[in-house]
């Protein structure tokens, strides 16, 4: 390897480097895991990433993936060290075809860049995650995010038409068409969405769009206990209504939220439920009666309809994130045991699991999420200088994670697996992680890409 640095700049020029300083940036993502790469690459276009695999392939040298950085659970963290190949920069949207209701981009496009840039035509990409104004489409694909409004529209995985993908050995490949639908073949297109970089490297895709919806409304319920709002929410489900978007924020998450801006526009009362509806103004306007009849139990109800007053509302759900540092200044948030889900029926049972393991584990914890497809976010908190409190954190993560998957759940619904939640992939999926074991070495015979994750 004492020569690749030289291959590598022979290839893309100065966009390859093995300064220290820039290794280590690379190091992270958001997650705990660690790992320094021995080089950073950041190419420009498929020819530059397929060569620069078919050199990584001669040697044997690992390839790591990587987008903005901001996922969760260390997938884009070089572990096995190697090259650290930074798709950053790959960033153009080539083709808006509204007449066929999709858009052609590169991976390093900003969700809420394109979202931009659709809005003015009447369209949107609906996955949108909590870190759409960061993070990039194509770490969104690799991990098959969704965000808040999942519930009726899907994940990335229901919007991905095609991908251009390098394969291990620098081959370009399709794994779609152009076509709304297609049954020719294997879905090779939905094989390497969630894939985390492991069986291939997207290098561009084809989305599907959607018209924007005529109408919204925002229901704003208040609830008594976050169980109660939960079976509030299996009612309107039952009643036939499929929100666009459901969340749920805790009574503490609300507090944090009041800390880092008292003029929030949310009832303070008890634990909240957001629904919104799209469609018509007739629509929207009955399946609002309709959810507000399913909370019956809440402390109070509100129905917002204006624009600016439901931005309002989904800002201060989107700061929930960056709001969690405002809970405890002498406490840091710890993304272990954060993302799980189970069936919308098993989400009541879940969040009492949750609180009771964080009230023995003695960790103050805020519960918040896209509850309507039974996705929960567990904000946990420790003194991280406290090497007892680490130990009580990792032992309330683990009873967390195995409680979803008591209830028939997963360990990661939307953030991936990567390193940080491999060891539990055995549990979850039995003799199917072998089928998976058998296709990323059909793929990847030597290992190189992305090694270490998905408990591969």
């Amino acid at each position: 390897m004492m020569n690749l640095i030289d291959d590598l700049r022979r290839l893309v020029g100065d966009r390859a480097t093995d300064s220290s300083s820039e290794r280590l940036c690379y190091s992270r993502d958001a997650s705990q895991v660690r790992g320094l790469p021995d080089y950073v690459v950041r190419p420009l276009n498929a020819i530059e990433v397929s060569e620069i695999v078919r050199l990584a392939g001669r040697l044997g040298v690992p390839v790591t993936p990587r987008g903005a950085g901001t996922g969760l659970a260390g997938g884009a963290v070089p572990i096995k060290g190697g090259i650290l190949l930074d798709l950053s920069g790959m960033d153009r949207m080539l083709e808006l075809d509204l007449d066929d209701l999709q858009v052609q981009i590169e991976p390093g496009v900003i969700p809420e860049r394109l979202n931009w840039a659709l809005k003015e035509h009447g369209f949107f990409f609906p996955p949108d995650p909590g870190s759409s104004a960061m993070c990039t489409i194509g770490g969104m694909i690799a991990n098959n995010a969704s965000g808040m409004r999942c519930v009726k529209y899907g994940t990335t995985r229901d919007h991905v038409l095609d991908l251009e993908v390098v394969m291990a050995d620098g081959r370009v490949i399709h794994t779609g068409s152009r076509m709304l639908k297609s049954s020719a073949g294997y879905d090779l297109t939905r094989l390497m969405v969630g894939s985390e970089g492991t069986l291939g490297i997207i290098t561009a895709a084809r989305l599907r769009i959607t018209p924007l919806p005529r109408a919204r409304r925002l229901i704003a319920a208040s609830f008594p206990t976050a169980e109660a709002g939960a079976r509030a929410v299996i009612e309107a489900f039952s009643a036939g209504i499929v929100p666009s978007a459901c969340e749920i924020l805790d009574r503490t998450t609300l507090m944090v939220l009041s800390k880092c801006n008292p003029n929030l526009a949310l009832p303070m009362d008890g634990d909240l439920i957001l629904f919104e509806v799209d469609g018509s103004e007739q629509s929207t306007a009955e399946e609002a009666e309709q959810i507000e009849r399913a909370c019956s139990a809440a402390i109070s109800v509100r129905i917002a309809t204006g624009k600016e007053e439901m931005e309002e509302i989904w800002a201060a759900r989107r700061l929930v994130g960056a709001a969690v540092s405002r809970l405890d200044p002498n406490l840091s948030r710890v993304y272990l045991g954060e993302d799980v889900g189970v069936p919308i029926s098993q989400i009541p049972t879940l969040i009492a699991r949750v609180e009771r393991i964080a009230e023995e584990a003695g960790i103050p914890a805020m519960k918040y999420g896209h509850i309507g497809d039974g996705n929960l976010h567990a904000a946990l908190f420790i003194d991280i200088t406290d090497e007892d409190r680490w130990g009580a954190l990792e032992r309330a993560a683990d009873r967390i994670h195995l409680a979803a998957l008591d209830l028939g759940g997963t360990v990661s619904a939307e953030h991936g697996i990567g390193l940080a939640r491999a060891r539990y992939m055995e549990r979850q999926w039995g003799e199917g992680l072998d089928l998976m074991r058998s296709i990323k070495r059909a793929i990847d015979p030597q290992g190189i890409l992305n090694p270490g994750k998905l408990g591969l």
